[in-house]
């Protein structure tokens, strides 16, 4: 059975998020293959500054899983995540962060605060970034060209 692909889920749930008006930031979390959760950004919708896709599929899976620690789970993310956002992976024990787009001017993991090498940070996932990298770039550009 062919493993599905996992950012290119991340990324359609992006093109939902754009088609709401949110910014195009779509987030797949994982557990041994399996799907827990899937979101895209609804900062707007909920009027909530902290619902960014990475921070729903970790609340969602918790839910799901009845667990604040998601030891086993694995993060897709279409971009960078904020400082915000890493602070809640590295909280929630992720294994590993896969992630497209480096975002050089919010981001806080190969960026800016690069959070997960602070002697302040609990845990650090295995980082892996790049992944459909040029698709997520270019849904991020053509979402605010179009704002402009």
């Amino acid at each position: 059975m062919k493993r599905p692909d996992f950012m290119a889920l991340a990324l359609q749930q992006a093109k939902e998020a754009a088609k709401r008006g949110e910014v195009p930031i779509g987030a797949v979390l994982v557990a041994d293959g399996d799907i827990i959760a899937e979101a895209g950004n609804r900062t707007r919708e909920l009027a909530d500054p902290t619902a960014h896709a990475e921070m729903l599929v970790i609340r969602e899976a918790a839910a799901k899983l009845s667990a604040e620690r998601l030891g086993g789970c694995d993060l897709y993310v279409t971009l960078e995540p904020c400082t915000m956002c890493a602070a809640a992976i590295s909280f929630a024990r992720l294994r590993r962060l896969y992630f497209g787009a480096a975002d050089e001017k919010g981001g806080a993991v190969v960026s800016g605060v690069r959070f997960f090498s602070q002697p302040t940070c609990h845990h650090t996932p295995d980082v892996y970034s790049g992944l459909g990298e040029t698709e997520a770039s270019a849904l991020l550009k053509d979402f605010f060209k179009a704002r402009r």
